[in-house]
């Protein structure tokens, strides 16, 4: 059986040779070091108490939205077990040989779900030390030959579903404009589940896991792991979120940024390389059809 590790250092070659040529020319700069923070933190179980914990809690899912574009919450209602068996299903497929994942018939998994490094790379800076599945929730029901994974990516994406579709719902009434938008045109089958690896990095000072950039969609929800890694930028700085292993992250995309007229933050994030340990997450893009037409809401409350 083969290597289950994406050849890196062999495909970016190039890149390599001309960062050890660089490294023997000049003084390596120094790391920067950058602050750990915790990320506003909300309690779901809150909307499940009296009219004024529900609107306290509605109003901190909105100000975090809007100053942070960021925030973590706990009592979210996807149980643990779930959680964990995502993990180790998402463990499994990722130790396959590296020939078996990028064979497009692998698991019936669509074209090019499969994605591991940045092709279009021209610099170590520009490539990204990760390996991810991103599925469309529409083929999981159809998936093949790992029947537990496919099961498990069901349970997981239904759970969070339910989660996406609440909190749009409350991020929508915070801006007076409650509507069956995001029922209509959010749906199960147009949105996407994103298993992510970040392998270590014998250079990981010199190459991100991931490169920075913002979410396209209305709403990511993460589960990560403990390693740590996950970075967003705050007051023009970028700062580390602190791993909480009772908290799943949500993230502001670019269509809630355009939607609520920029009253909530879409912000750039990135996720660092590590030395020695391996990093895993699972997220899910709540998306909309892409053929629906995006409005702002504050425009549309305006006529």
């Amino acid at each position: 059986m083969g290597s289950s590790e994406p050849p890196f250092q062999d495909t970016y070659k190039a890149l390599f040779d001309d960062y050890v040529d660089a490294e023997s020319k000049y003084e390596k700069n120094d790391v920067v070091i950058v602050a750990e923070c915790e990320l506003p933190m909300v309690d779901l179980s809150r909307l499940n108490l009296g009219e004024e914990e529900r609107e306290d809690c509605k109003r901190e899912i909105a100000k975090a939205s809007q100053d942070w574009g960021f925030f973590q919450v706990v009592n979210h209602g996807i149980c643990r077990e779930i959680l964990e068996k995502m993990r180790r299903e998402q463990m499994k497929v990722f130790k396959r040989p590296f020939c078996e994942k990028i064979n497009d018939e692998f698991m019936n998994f669509s074209e090019g779900s499969y994605r591991w490094g940045t092709p279009s790379a021209t610099c170590l800076k520009q490539l990204s030390w990760s390996e991810a599945f991103h599925v469309p929730l529409a083929h999981i029901s159809g998936l093949g030959g790992l029947t537990n994974l496919s099961s498990t990516m069901e349970q997981f994406a239904t759970t969070v579903s339910d989660l996406a579709q609440k909190l749009a719902e409350i991020l929508a009434e915070k801006m007076g404009h409650k509507s069956t938008f995001f029922k209509e045109n959010c749906l199960p089958n147009t949105c996407y589940l994103r298993m992510n690896r970040y392998p270590p990095c014998p250079i990981s000072s010199e190459v991100f896991g991931l490169m920075s950039h913002t979410d396209s969609d209305f709403l990511t929800i993460l589960h990560q792991d403990q390693i740590g890694g996950l970075q967003l930028v705050k007051d023009g700085n970028w700062i580390a979120v602190k791993p909480n292993q009772d908290a799943l992250i949500i993230n502001i995309g670019d269509l809630f940024q355009a939607w609520s007229n920029g009253v909530y933050k879409s912000v750039q994030h990135r996720v660092v390389a590590n030395k020695l340990e391996e990093r895993f997450s699972t997220a899910y893009f709540f998306c909309p059809s892409y053929d629906t037409e995006i409005q702002s809401c504050v425009e549309a409350l305006c006529l």
